[in-house]
């Protein structure tokens, strides 16, 4: 089989795996300990913890705490619920943790976004914002939205600036932002894990309630196997930024070559070049899917995979329902190869043409 679906979930790095076995420890082990215990198997559990915590935060700008949570999701909801202010800007093409949470909070302004699929910081915001709501990388059409901009720009409002950096983070310089959550299984750390970094100064609610773990802000035992997994995957990262980077590029200049007869959404320029979004009109994608069952793309986001609706993301830029309909999601990384990405071009294609026929 063929993995081309890097937005929905990596691989799990063989560092962040060993990282995390001694932590999984069975009756005759001593690394099995509860990280909130005071006794000598719970203070290594929790010296575990801390030294990922310090891999993690290395990969955010300085001036602020990372907060472990069970994803991003829960993070998101802690910076919103948590922030206890109001109403959010957010932009059309947020991820539905961010709109489905600002909506269950309060009213929410919904920002413009232009057909390449940019929120452009210099429109106008109601008066009464408070928080800002902007990702950093798209999920389904990989985006890099101006968010240096959208960080002034909340200065400017006197409002708070949350963004969504699950797809950039591990990859590309993280946002400057007052609150920033990412999750550890979208670059090559294990599910189930996720954090919320905090600016410095910023104030948060306890949303979840319970023993306080988590400096009071999310209660709940922390998981040190995960939490190891979610350090060494951000190490690793820190540590190849660069040469992942050089082959995530020849990655998506042999793909641009193997689907030149495909209408590229959204911006070739300001984006990710690990999600390549394209469609072809008239397609019948689950068609396609089936025709081409050992290779694994989207045809849209993975929490929205089933729904039978098109893209929100899509329908955002202009796309019609006909048009998200007719579109794939193709997204590839450190462990794809040049081979993988020539074979799956084939497969698709000539499913495509047999469409066409």
């Amino acid at each position: 089989m063929i993995y081309l679906d890097y937005q929905a979930t990596t691989p799990l790095a063989p560092e962040a795996r060993e990282a995390m076995m001694r932590w999984l420890g069975g009756p005759d082990s001593d690394c099995f300990g509860n990280p909130h215990s005071s006794h000598r198997m719970g203070r290594m559990a929790a010296a575990a913890i801390e030294v990922a915590r310090e891999e993690v935060a290395a990969l955010f700008p300085p001036g602020g705490k990372v907060i472990f949570t069970g994803s991003a999701t829960e993070a998101i909801n802690l910076a919103i619920r948590g922030s206890g202010v109001g109403p959010v800007a957010v932009s059309p093409i947020e991820h539905a943790a961010v709109l489905d949470t600002a909506s269950a909070t309060g009213p929410v302004h919904m920002l413009d976004v232009s057909p390449d699929g940019v929120c452009d910081p210099a429109q106008v915001l109601p008066a009464d914002t408070r928080l800002i709501a902007v990702m950093q990388v798209n999920n389904e059409i990989g985006m890099i939205e101006p968010f240096i901009e959208w960080m002034g720009r909340a200065r400017q409002a006197g409002a708070l600036y949350l963004c969504d950096a699950v797809q950039a983070y591990g990859k590309i310089a993280v946002a400057q932002a007052d609150m920033i959550a990412v999750s550890a299984h979208k670059f090559h750390g294990p599910k189930g894990v996720g954090a919320l970094w905090l600016r410095d100064g910023v104030r948060l609610n306890e949303v979840q309630t319970g023993g306080g773990q988590e400096r009071g802000l999310r209660s709940g035992t922390l998981s040190p196997a995960l939490i190891a997994g979610f350090g060494a995957a951000a190490k690793l990262a820190k540590e190849r930024m660069e040469e992942d980077a050089a082959h995530v590029e020849a990655l998506w200049v042999r793909a641009r070559e193997a689907f030149a007869g495909w209408t590229l959404n959204g911006s070739e320029d300001a984006r990710w070049h690990g999600n390549l979004n394209i469609r072809r009109d008239g397609l019948d994608v689950n068609r396609l899917m089936s025709d081409c069952r050992n290779v694994m793309f989207s045809a849209g986001s993975a929490c929205a995979s089933g729904s039978g609706r098109p893209s929100h993301v899509l329908k955002a830029i202009g796309l019609s329902d006909r048009q998200a309909k007719s579109s794939i999601r193709l997204g590839f990384g450190r462990y794809t190869t040049l081979d993988e990405i020539e074979r799956a071009a084939q497969a698709i294609n000539a499913a495509a043409k047999e469409q066409a026929l």
